[in-house]
This record gives structure tokens, C-alpha cells and sequence, in this order.
């Protein structure tokens, strides 16, 4: 029998590099795979040489499910996801595998919790879906906070904040993402259920500063309630878009009737294309990165119980260091279910805090 290992998917590209070189630094020997054979021996040789290669292309699922094997496990950054993540998906599920992958991708955190979870599940594989800045630290804040708030907590509220280079960072696949995220139909989670949401808008206080957040589908929705039975509503925010953020809300109300549009779809994932074409990778990391997640519990009557704030640095840096850290403790001890997870599901919350510390992103005193 083979010896469980890590895989990654993906391996070339700019978030998969990061965490090729995250793993090696934590002592791994990861399996590379990506479809460019020439990029992927660089890649081993620019480590330190020595590293198995395999050649997989998302255009040939067979070639993907080749590489998984029972024990394995497989970590993705392989996007935009809701095109190209089902293969991933497949061979992890199949091969009865850990997954991990770094989308941050409403529809596709969606699409693993309600159709691929359980068939995971049946076949022992445990899928711990968008496993970065998307959306590990609002997991953690958000338990952390719940914690503290005890069982009078009724709702939280999760804001993702940026500072510093934001558009220069953001690699090619990073915007191809964003401009599959903008028809799609977003999602927010309200009296005990997934519902429908678009533009919704609120105000953070973050360092005495006021931060503007829009609403997005995240897996916070589908990960916090059933472990905090007496929740009823959580809001994920995104708030890196700063003043524009208010007129983004209104621009999304619209985006049902946009996407509705004859051609529009299809001219979206063009120019998609184009960019991951043309992009090329994201610009180095800059000591003027910065980020911030918030979390707020609140109870029924809308009285603020619990407030957690995190800090840390270079959001791809941060992707990076926690999927090695979730990685290699994987490897080594497992996680904690089967089927669809979140981050606090696959490892608990004790280790999932000092996994995010490690991977530089810690809880404020």
C-alpha cells in the first residue's frame, strides 16, 4: 500500500507556488501537479530539487483521479473554481481523500456543502472547502466570538478587510474569480436558513475607523449554524473596496437582471479568460500588507455580546502558511468528519486558532 502524501494541484500558478514553498518550509515533500511538465520541474528544482512532479489537466479527469490516492491529501488551487473544480472534487471523493482548496467562491462553497458533501461523506473523504484568507479567519472569529457570547448569541457578523496594495497583489487567477463571482447569485443565511441576498451593505468600527463591508456568500453560512444551534443569522462582508463599497450594494441589487441578459455570461468568462491569459502573477508581497476580520455576536434583541478581532498581513502569504499548517497536520493526524467541513469542524478550535497564528494571523488581546 502507498504511503499517504500530500498532493498539490495547481501547483504553478501564483497561489499554488506560495504554498509549494509554505509546505517545503514545514519540512513536506508534496507531490507537484499541474498540466505544464517544463513549470512544474523548475518549480522542484527551484526547491531544493528532489520533489515528484505528475503532469494533470482539469480537461482530463482521469489524469487527475490518477494522482489521489486512499489517505492522500489533496489541496486545489486550481480556479476560477466553478469552472475548473470539479475534478478535484472527484478524485478526492473517489479516492476517499482530505481535500483543501482556496477558492473563495460564493456559488462553489455552496455547490461542495449541498451536493458534493454527502457524497463525500459515503465515501470517507472530508471536504474542507475555501481554506485561506477565503474564509478561515471569519470562521475562526466568528466561533471565537460565539464563545464568548454563550448561548444568547442569535446572530454575528463577519467583515473581511484589506490595507495596502490590494489591486497590485491580486494575481490572474485571483481576478478571473472575481469576475465569475460578479453574475453570480449570492446568498446570506436568516431565520435558520440559506436564502437569496444581494447589496447588503453595513458599517465596522476596525482600529476607530469606519469600514464599509458588502454582503457575500461564504462558508461561514453553512459552517456556523450547526454548531451553534441557537444561531439564526450570519453576514459575511467584504470591505476592500472602501468608499466604493456603498455603490457596489447598489450595483449588485441589479446583478439578477444583468445576469439575465442574453450574452452576458458568456462575455464574462471570456474576458475571464483573457486574464488569466494575459494577467500573469500577482505583484510581490509588501511590508504595507495588512488585514483585518471582525466578528460581532449579538442577541435577539440586537445587543452587542462578543466582539473578535484578528490581525495579520499578506492575504496570499497567509492562504499559504495555513494550508501548509492544515495540511501537513492532516497528514499527520487527520481531521476531524468526513463530508463537507468547516475549519473549525476539521480541526477544532484550539488548534485552528494556533494553525492562524502560525500562519501569521492572530486573535487581538
Amino acid at each position: 500500500m502507498a504511503i499517504p502524501r500530500i498532493v498539490l494541484f495547481g501547483a504553478t500558478g501564483f497561489t499554488g507556488r506560495l504554498t509549494a514553498e509554505a509546505l517545503v518550509a514545514r519540512g513536506a515533500r508534496p507531490l507537484l501537479a499541474g498540466r505544464d511538465q517544463t513549470r512544474l520541474t523548475a518549480l522542484a528544482d527551484a526547491l531544493g530539487g528532489g520533489l515528484p512532479i505528475a503532469v494533470a489537466d482539469v480537461c482530463r479527469p482521469e489524469s487527475v483521479r490518477r494522482i489521489v490516492a486512499p489517505g492522500d491529501v489533496l489541496i486545489s488551487t486550481v480556479g476560477p473554481f466553478v469552472r475548473w473544480g470539479e475534478a478535484a472534487i472527484a478524485a478526492a471523493t473517489e479516492a476517499g481523500a482530505v481535500y483543501f482548496d482556496t477558492t473563495g467562491e460564493p456559488t462553489f462553497v455552496k455547490r461542495i456543502f449541498q451536493r458534493h458533501g454527502p457524497a463525500a461523506a459515503a465515501r470517507g473523504a472530508a471536504l474542507v472547502t475555501a481554506f485561506g484568507y477565503d474564509y478561515v479567519p471569519g470562521n475562526l472569529a466568528a466561533a471565537l466570538a460565539l464563545r464568548k457570547a454563550g448561548p444568547g448569541a442569535v446572530r454575528v457578523d463577519v467583515g473581511y478587510f484589506v490595507e495596502g496594495g490590494t489591486a497590485r497583489r491580486a494575481s490572474a487567477g485571483t481576478r478571473a474569480s472575481a469576475l465569475g463571482m460578479v453574475l453570480e447569485p449570492m446568498y446570506g443565511f436568516r431565520e435558520g436558513r440559506i436564502v437569496p441576498e444581494h447589496g447588503r451593505t453595513r458599517k465596522f468600527l476596525v482600529d476607530g475607523r469606519v469600514r464599509h463591508g458588502l454582503s457575500i456568500g461564504a462558508s461561514e453560512h453553512f459552517t456556523l449554524p450547526p454548531a451553534h444551534h441557537g444561531l439564526r443569522e450570519v453576514n459575511v462582508y467584504l470591505g476592500w473596496l472602501g468608499g466604493l463599497t456603498r455603490v457596489a450594494g447598489v450595483l449588485a441589487k441589479a446583478t439578477p437582471v444583468i445576469a439575465a441578459l442574453p450574452g452576458v455570461r458568456r462575455a464574462t468568462e471570456a474576458l475571464a479568460d483573457r486574464v488569466l491569459r494575459t494577467g500573469g502573477a500577482g505583484a510581490p508581497a509588501g511590508a504595507d500588507m495588512s488585514s483585518s476580520v471582525v466578528a460581532e455576536a449579538y442577541d435577539a434583541g440586537g445587543r452587542r455580546l462578543a466582539v473578535v478581532h484578528l490581525t495579520g498581513g499578506d492575504p496570499y502569504e497567509f492562504t499559504a502558511g495555513v494550508l501548509a499548517w492544515a495540511a501537513t497536520t492532516a497528514l499527520a493526524e487527520g481531521v476531524r468528519g468526513t463530508g463537507a467541513l468547516g475549519p473549525v469542524d476539521a480541526f477544532g478550535l484550539d488548534a485552528l486558532t494556533r494553525g492562524c497564528a502560525e500562519a501569521g494571523m492572530t486573535v487581538r488581546g
